[in-house]
Parts: C-alpha cells; sequence; structure tokens
C-alpha cells in the first residue's frame, strides 16, 4: 500500500476537482461497465460539461479508457496506478474534508511550473 504521503501527491496531480475523483470512484466500482456520457451524468448528479471536463482528467491521469462509442470505462494503465487509485479511493472514504482540502487547494509555483511541462494525450 502506498504511504500517505505518495497519496496525498498522487491525489493532487491526478485530480483538478472533486468531481473527477468522485467519478474516479463510481467507474472503480464495476471496471467492466462501459458508462455512457449520460449514464455519467445521472450517476453523478451532474452536468455533460463536469463530466466531460472529469473524464479528460481521468484520461490524461492514466485511469480510464474511452471507447469509439465514447463510453468510458475504469481501466488504470498499470498496477502502480491502480495501486495509488485505490489508496486515494480509501483516503477519500476514511477522511472526505482533507482529500477535498488536497484537491482545492491553491497550487503551489512547482507544481504550477512542473504542470506547464505536463505531457497531454493529443486528440
Amino acid at each position: 500500500m502506498p504511504s500517505r504521503q505518495e497519496t496525498s501527491a498522487f491525489i493532487r496531480s491526478a485530480f483538478r476537482s472533486v468531481w473527477s475523483l468522485e467519478l474516479m470512484c463510481v467507474l472503480r466500482k464495476d471496471p467492466e461497465r462501459p458508462w455512457s456520457q449520460p449514464e455519467l451524468v445521472a450517476a453523478m448528479r451532474s452536468s455533460d460539461l463536469v463530466v466531460q471536463q472529469s473524464v479528460d482528467l481521468l484520461l490524461t491521469a492514466g485511469l480510464v479508457v474511452t471507447d469509439s462509442a465514447g463510453s468510458v470505462r475504469y481501466q488504470p494503465a498499470n498496477e502502480a496506478t491502480e495501486r495509488m487509485a485505490a489508496a486515494a479511493e480509501a483516503l477519500y472514504i476514511q477522511r472526505p474534508d482533507a482529500v477535498r482540502r488536497m484537491i482545492v487547494a491553491p497550487a503551489s509555483s512547482a507544481r504550477l511550473f512542473a504542470d506547464a511541462f505536463r505531457l497531454r494525450r493529443e486528440e
């Protein structure tokens, strides 16, 4: 299991909003299920925009895949990413307010600088 410090770092880097973490938790419950955009909007009780932004963040983080129909399914890029996602979800269940603060805390200048060089997946 990753350390608390590793988990916190993962949460800060992988999730730009609480919505994206919540979406990952929904998708992790049934990783074999492909979800359509309308199903995710209903499950999240959110908007198309928020769900699409969250899906985009999870794609960038290597936590989900999409198919040709646009359905989304939980599929971490590797076992290490799965361990971090599981640790993030566990911490969120145990200490939701602390995790929310991690996500919404102002970004440090070092994080902003590092994000400027983050590789994005080309569409």
